[in-house]
């Protein structure tokens, strides 16, 4: 039950629904970059990157990459108009003090209280916890995209999370491949599934308690 690239478009273009007009909005790597590609029309956000970028743009074309521009994953980008630049730490002051509106994230695991894991693997090596841990604690809302179990078919929405933890009860919403699902301090409410899923498919690949609405959106 992998996450190939029709499905990861589809996961983006979910989350781009949870773009609102004015909005300072910061993308993780990796699923979340594609968010960028997919904002409504009539709808205008900035995109704010750790590295210094405030006014990112989509990714740009192949073989048209500027090699001095990138996010802070390292990976290319481009800019909109009107774009400014800045140092690392007036980027991350942004970040401290609240002016960013909604960060997208990458995760490994979410537990049911909204506790985020998405920085390490024991035993992987990796250059650091990075950025991930102050947008998940300051950032007003916080967005998890990630494929619903992990390559082995094991549950990534969880009781409660094994890997080390990135913050502690900080996301809003979780989008997977399956199903879209808030976190509220009654637990994780089942909003919507994704095509061609279940509710039944979803709770048997949910470790975690799931509240089930009467009303929840089908999206094709």
């Amino acid at each position: 039950m992998g996450v190939g690239e029709e499905s990861r478009g589809r996961i983006a273009k979910r989350a781009a629904r949870e773009l609102k007009d004015g909005m300072v909005v910061n993308l993780g790597i990796g699923m979340p970059t594609k968010v960028a590609d997919f904002i409504p029309e009539g709808i205008h956000v900035v995109f704010h990157a750790e590295n210094g970028i405030l006014g990112a743009g989509p990714s740009p074309v192949p073989g048209e990459e500027d090699p001095f521009l990138c996010n802070a994953g390292g990976f290319p980008i481009t800019v909109i108009d009107g774009a400014s630049y800045c140092d690392s730490s007036v980027a991350f002051a942004m970040i401290r003090r609240g002016y960013i509106d909604m960060t997208i994230l990458g995760a490994l695991e979410v537990s049911e209280r909204g506790d985020l894991a998405n920085w390490i693997v024991p035993g992987r090596r990796v250059s650091g916890i990075g950025g991930a841990m102050e947008l998940a604690q300051k950032a007003k809302k916080v967005i998890v995209l990630m494929n619903h179990v992990s390559p082995q078919g094991k549950p990534k929405i969880k009781r409660q999370c094994e890997l080390p933890l990135t913050a502690l009860e900080c996301v809003d919403i979780i989008i997977t491949d399956m199903a879209v699902l808030e976190v509220t301090d009654d637990g994780l409410i089942l909003k919507e599934i994704m095509s061609p899923y279940t509710v039944e498919d979803v709770v048997r690949h949910t470790e975690a308690s799931l509240n089930i609405p009467e009303n929840i959106e089908f999206i094709p």
